[in-house]
Order: C-alpha cells, then sequence, then structure tokens
C-alpha cells in the first residue's frame, strides 16, 4: 500500500449508461482485493445516472463521482486523463461502465505486478451479449509471459491485443503520455502504443479477468457502422502512431505494411502514403501501392478467390 492509503486507482468514465452502470459496480464492490478507489467521471449524462449511484455512493467511500470538467474535453480521453489527474493510487487501471469484471481482477494483477516489479500486468478479455451469466473460472492456475518492447509489434497489430481496459498500469507510466483528447476511437491504442514504445515492460496473465459487453451502441459498434467521428479519429490514431514510431526508430517493415494494409482496409489512401512516406519509400514503391489502391476495388474479389483457393 502506498502512503496515501490507496493501492490501485480504478477510473471509470460514463455517459448515459443508468440502465448497465449497476451491474459493473456490483462487479467492482466484489473484488476480494480491497484496497481501491474507483474514480466515476460523468461525461455530462442525462439519464440519471447520478442518482442510480447515490445508494452506492452513501454506502461505500471508496466510489466518488465526478463530473468532467471544463479543461477536459468531452468523451472518454477527457475524462479518463481527468481521472488520472486525481487518482492516489500507485497503480490505475480503467474500467468501462458497461461491462463486468472478474472478481479476482486487482488481487492477481496486484500480487503479479508487485513480486515481478514491470510496469504493467495484462490480462486476457472475453466478450458477450445480452445478460451475463456469473460462471466465473476460479482456477489460480495460469501461465504467465513476460512482454517487453520485442513485442511491440504484436502488440501494435492486435496479436497481443490490449483493449483499454485490460491492463493493470504503474500510474508512472502515464507522465507526459496522457490519452490524446482530439482522439473519439482508438485512443487507448494510440496512448497506450506510445507508452510501450519507451521499452516499459510487463506480464501477461494467460487468465479471463474481464467481460466486454457487446452492443451496437458502444464506439467500436458506431465505428463498424461507419460512423464518420469514429472512422476519422481511428485515420488520425494511425497517423499517430506511425509519427512515433518513426521518431523512434521503431517502425519496423513488418509495421509498414500492417499500416498499409490499414489504408486498404479503410479505404484511405492518406494512411498508405503516410506509411510510406515514414519509412522512406522510394518513388516506384510509392507508385506501385498508389496504383493499387486506385484499382484495388477490380482486383479485390481475385485475390479473395485465390485466398480461398490457398485454404
Amino acid at each position: 500500500m502506498n502512503k496515501r492509503g490507496t493501492s490501485i486507482s480504478i477510473i471509470m468514465a460514463t455517459y448515459n449508461r443508468s440502465h448497465l452502470i449497476w451491474e459493473t459496480i456490483y462487479s467492482i464492490i466484489a473484488q476480494s482485493f480491497k484496497d481501491w478507489e474507483c474514480l466515476i467521471i460523468d461525461d455530462g449524462s442525462t439519464d440519471g445516472t447520478k442518482e442510480i449511484l447515490q445508494p452506492y455512493l452513501q454506502n461505500d467511500s471508496r466510489l466518488k463521482y465526478i463530473e468532467r470538467n471544463r479543461h477536459h474535453k468531452k468523451g472518454l480521453p477527457g475524462c479518463r486523463n481527468q481521472g488520472l489527474e486525481l487518482a492516489k493510487g500507485e497503480y490505475v487501471i480503467f474500467f468501462d461502465d458497461d461491462d463486468i469484471v472478474h472478481p479476482y481482477l486487482l488481487e492477481l494483477c496486484f500480487k503479479e505486478i508487485q513480486f515481478t516489479q514491470v510496469d504493467y500486468c495484462r490480462y486476457l478479455r472475453t466478450t458477450f451479449t445480452g445478460n451475463f451469466h456469473y460462471n466465473f473460472d476460479n482456477d489460480l492456475n495460469f501461465d504467465v509471459q513476460h512482454l517487453n518492447i520485442n513485442h511491440l509489434d504484436d502488440i501494435i497489430m492486435n496479436i497481443i491485443p490490449f483493449n483499454s481496459c485490460q491492463v493493470l498500469w504503474r500510474k508512472s507510466n502515464f507522465i507526459n503520455n496522457n490519452f490524446n483528447e482530439e482522439l473519439m476511437y482508438a485512443e487507448e491504442w494510440e496512448c497506450y502504443s506510445r507508452i510501450l514504445s519507451t521499452g516499459a515492460r510487463g506480464i501477461s496473465i494467460d487468465k479471463i479477468l474481464f467481460y466486454g459487453r457487446k452492443h451496437a451502441n458502444s464506439n467500436t459498434g458506431e465505428f463498424r457502422k461507419n460512423d464518420p467521428i469514429r472512422r476519422d479519429s481511428k485515420i488520425k490514431a494511425v497517423k499517430l502512431i506511425i509519427d512515433n514510431l518513426s521518431t523512434k526508430r521503431l517502425l519496423s517493415p513488418t509495421l509498414v505494411q500492417h499500416f498499409i494494409r490499414t489504408g486498404f482496409i479503410l479505404k484511405e489512401n492518406s494512411i498508405i502514403y503516410h506509411a510510406l512516406k515514414s519509412s522512406g519509400a522510394g518513388f516506384p514503391t510509392k507508385l506501385k501501392y498508389n496504383l493499387g489502391f486506385q484499382f484495388y476495388p477490380l482486383i479485390r474479389p481475385v485475390l479473395k478467390l485465390k485466398g480461398r483457393l490457398k485454404r
């Protein structure tokens, strides 16, 4: 425990989730690890969220309801940055307001990060739809993998997923590495890649400890429906990540190809150009990909057919 009496600060942004947030709060209160505070940063809810939370706030002083102030922009990044400013814990973890956490999550992560003295502890996450069934796996036998900058490519390419609510961090990681408040999607991807590119070391627990609720009104759901704000934010995040990696000379050929593929998937030529320019590609390579982008709608069915034939 640190000198201020709180080991872990849970930061949870919320907006108009009064019908779901109580279940998340319930799973936090049920944690086997007790030395935490939960900062609920309200982004301007109009659905009675504060009133729904009142019984919990009155019964447990570890729960703190705070309205986002004018110094931070509306959205998840602004709420999380305000939470980071107020957090008293040596460690911080971000929860969404519609998800469920395993009762041993904080305990297991705290023990592992204390024992190994690393910068973060990652764990596995799964998703659910509809009602959650509380059939937690309480088996405490699990593998632990050590992660370092050699895993950066796999993390950025989501081979090793780093969801926003999938990591317990030392709070010191966020010094000069706050969330970019201009981003309304993929903000954690951009922020976490900056932290990990500094050489932060961590461990990964091979156990599901977080359960994300899937629904159409989530940020990811809106992105998949091609919401222009989410789409533009993803494009901006990709370019910011490329710039950071290029500056630190960590933009590997594998990542360049990954970002080029992302440009094709998003049908955004500016991403392809940005990746090629940052990698120092010559004119012939730029021309090849530019022509490929122009004719991609025509050749895509052929590429799909070739892929199926290979399988």
